[in-house]
């Protein structure tokens, strides 16, 4: 008994020291940027957007129509009602919409075709799909090129939206506001929390509401970079032209599993300006943004935080780099956490295993249980004080966004967050593999629900 007490000490002592040396540094790092958000907030409540880059002017009356670019692949299900939505939400509004369909998914192009007119044209993509997101984001770019040479007519920006949005009836009008001083504008992104899916779907809105209530805000306010988050944003047409012009006429990475993280990055790269902006309104939830229902089931949520731990932790570093000075460096080494931290994770919940065991077996043995001493006793202690500052501000996030009850939730969800990043890094890994050995990516989609 005693050799097994001793083997279980000494395994203790290593992975509570490995995780709480990297929960420590992961915790401070955080922690400096809630701070920096708390500043934010107290030192302009209507969290102004500032500017980054060198702005390009545009007088007011040169804000013309805006292009909505929506790839669909086997999105027959929502695709429907999206559009039907979105033309409600439009009304008014001097836009059109392109939607990239695929010749293999008959099912989608029979409900986008009946739906084709003044403010909706179909766009075929030029091979069976599905390929990636950014393949299809380029045909319709090409469409719309064809398209204001029919018309006559340019498009003063390009606004991503996918085919499960809900998309505020305000959204145009903050950007034609923006446009002259921003070439890239990102709204937030709200997820809709399934009714019979507490605990996926839910932790969800944790995660959205702390990186679009709290982190986007200390991005913009430190200068780092600012990622698109692939709906909800606009992008300026000399922007798309300018990125066009650098990479052979395609402004959308197609070897990339997350293109919309990047084209914020590479913005950045070019000298372009990019703004976050939270903009309150009468309608639910009380500021424009994008709604959307996230996967509700384990597998689905795990495929579609792989592709994001792929294309940003495994990938990003590659194609993108670090940046230049200290803000850009953070914040692009905290996107890439993702596999660190699914490691670090795994050794504090084996740890938290094996001192659970210690207990019981010291209890059984009559040796009375010795709590860790020294570095390893201040680092715990550390570390809890630190936990309990996360789930406080996780908290108050999620209250701002969605109130008391999921807030309370929003605790215990934190462990439904890491296990689903922890089965996330793991396929991540798979994923990134098999794109190697391949040479190519492809569209990781995943169901879409569209809200009754």
């Amino acid at each position: 008994m005693s050799e097994v007490l001793s083997f279980l000490e000494t395994s203790f002592r290593e992975l509570a020291l490995f995780a709480g040396v990297g929960i420590f540094l992961g915790s401070l790092s955080e922690i400096l940027l809630d701070l920096v958000a708390l500043w934010v907030r107290v030192s302009d409540s209507r969290l102004t957007a500032r500017s980054q880059g060198t702005p390009v002017a545009l007088e007011a009356d040169e804000i013309g129509p805006f292009a909505v670019f929506i790839p669909a692949w086997k999105e027959a299900d929502v695709i429907g009602q999206m559009l039907d939505a979105a033309l409600l939400s439009y009304t008014g509004d001097d836009v059109h919409m392109f939607v990239g369909c695929y010749p293999n998914d008959p099912d989608t192009i029979s409900v986008v075709r009946k739906r084709e007119g003044e403010k909706i044209t179909l766009v075929m993509v030029d091979r069976d799909g599905g390929t990636t997101k950014a393949h299809c984001l380029n045909n319709v770019y090409r469409a719309l090129l064809t398209f204001e040479q029919a018309s006559r007519r340019k498009f003063a920006g390009i606004i991503l939206h996918d085919a499960e949005d809900v998309i505020s009836a305000d959204e145009v009008n903050v950007f034609r506001r923006r446009a002259t001083a921003f070439a890239m504008i990102q709204l937030p992104v709200y997820p809709l929390r399934n009714p019979a899916s507490l605990w996926i779907s839910g932790h969800y809105c944790d995660e959205f509401a702390e990186a679009h209530g709290k982190t986007m805000i200390a991005r913009q306010a430190i200068g780092a970079a600012l990622p698109s988050a692939g709906v909800g944003c606009m992008f300026r047409r000399d922007v798309i032209e300018a990125l066009a012009t650098i990479h052979g006429g395609e402004p959308f990475s197609e070897d990339s599993l997350t293109e919309d993280y990047e084209l914020g990055l590479r913005l950045r790269d070019l000298g372009f300006n990019s703004a976050f902006i939270v903009e309150p309104n009468a309608s639910l939830p009380g500021f424009v943004c994008t709604q959307a229902y996230f996967p509700h089931q384990l597998a689905s949520s795990v495929k579609q935080k792989a592709r994001w731990m792929a294309g940003i932790g495994l990938e990003g570093w590659m194609r993108l780099g670090w940046g230049e000075g200290w803000p850009e460096v953070w914040m692009r080494a905290r996107d890439r956490r993702g596999l660190v931290s699914a490691v670090i994770l795994i050794a504090a919940y084996l740890a938290l295993l094996i001192v659970l065991l210690l207990w019981l077996l010291q209890g059984l043995s009559g040796r009375p249980f010795s709590a860790p001493q020294g570095l390893l006793g201040v680092l715990l202690w550390v570390n809890l004080a630190m936990a309990i500052w996360r789930l406080a501000v996780r908290s108050f996030c999620t209250w701002s966004y969605y109130g008391r009850r999921e807030a309370i939730f929003s605790v215990p969800r934190v462990f439904v967050s890491n296990f689903i990043g922890i089965l996330a890094a793991l396929a991540a890994v798979r994923l990134h593999l098999s794109a190697q050995r391949s040479g190519q990516v492809r569209w990781e989609k995943t169901t879409h629900v569209f809200p009754s």
